[in-house]
């Protein structure tokens, strides 16, 4: 009998009224919010997944799809995709297939690379700047206005004319020594409007000193600014390399790039052999591309203006 009344109370029970405005949510964390924009975006998740599928095709796939690409072979040259060679041979006799992830692995490794070292001295040439000012600041600014008039192409060039043998790692060093100057702008902008705020003005009353400033609290809160830096940075990197290898001055043998595959296989376009010229391009197209999306994306959800709520 009691749990006949107790139902009956429930159901007798007023409901809560609802707001006018709708049931408030409580506040989601900074990170998670931003998580949740970038999902939103959708080309920022198509390009996500290109990067991630261009990584895992570059450094996993040669261990699954086994080739040489150290030892050429003429007689195999400019073979039509078959079975065994998926994408066909170029002019050398190697598989395209595999000459593709090898180019891949250069551009991606160089890519990165070169990003990491332009973005490091960028951070601390911007935030010292910005947060010391006055002579200090007007000197390093104005030998970044002199290192921007310099065309980059051009010293590139002229530092891989003069020291024949490109690698890796120093067209790496070479590419980030030059990248760094949009860095260094806008982490210096970004530290001019946070050196005034609050929490800065609050540590320094406490007597933390600049290296202080510098590592906790200013790099710390213009971090979005370089993480939607670093993609593009990334994909200006790969097009740099590209660039490079179409006119000559790639990576050497046996290391190879997109561009240098580009630039032997245009030689043979009218030829027919399709093959070794749109697979690549395509390649490099999609990767340049997937990390453009991914920093529009991630420019939007740092910028809590363009921020979609």
């Amino acid at each position: 009998m009691s749990i006949v009344i107790g139902e009956v109370a429930e159901e007798l029970r007023p409901a809560e009224p609802i707001p006018e405005g709708g049931h408030v949510q409580g506040p989601r964390a900074g990170w998670r919010l931003a998580l949740s924009s970038f999902v939103e975006n959708k080309l920022a998740v198509v390009g996500s997944g290109i990067v991630i599928f261009f990584v895992l095709f570059c450094f996993v796939g040669p261990f699954i799809y086994r080739t040489n690409q150290v030892d050429t072979n003429l007689l195999n040259s400019f073979q039509a995709p078959s079975s065994q060679h998926w994408l066909g041979t170029d002019s050398y006799g190697f598989d395209e297939l595999g000459r593709i992830m090898k180019g891949g692995q250069a551009a991606l490794e160089i890519g990165f690379l070169s990003s990491a070292i332009a973005t490091v001295l960028g951070t601390l040439v911007g935030a010292v700047a910005g947060l010391v000012g006055g002579v200090i600041d007007g000197i390093l600014m104005r030998f970044v206005d002199i290192l921007l008039s310099l065309p980059l192409l051009f010293v590139i060039l002229i530092i891989s004319n003069r020291y024949n043998g490109a690698t890796v790692l120093s067209l790496s060093i070479i590419i980030g020594a030059f990248s760094w100057l949009v860095s260094a702008r806008l982490v210096r902008g970004e530290v001019l409007s946070l050196r005034v705020r609050d929490f800065v003005l609050a540590s320094r009353t406490m007597g933390a000193n600049k290296r202080h400033l510098i590592y906790k609290h200013l790099i710390p809160n213009a971090l979005g600014v370089v993480i939607v830096n670093i993609t593009f940075q990334v994909a200006d990197a790969i097009n740099l390399l590209a660039l490079l290898g179409f006119l000559g001055y790639g990576l050497n043998y046996p290391n190879v790039s997109w561009g240098d595959m580009l630039s032997n296989a245009l030689n043979y376009l009218s030829d027919g052999y399709w093959w070794v010229v749109y697979p690549v391009g395509i390649c490099l197209v999609l990767v340049v591309m997937a990390f453009n999306f991914i920093g529009d994306a991630l420019r939007d959800t740092v910028d809590v203006r363009l921020r979609r709520r």
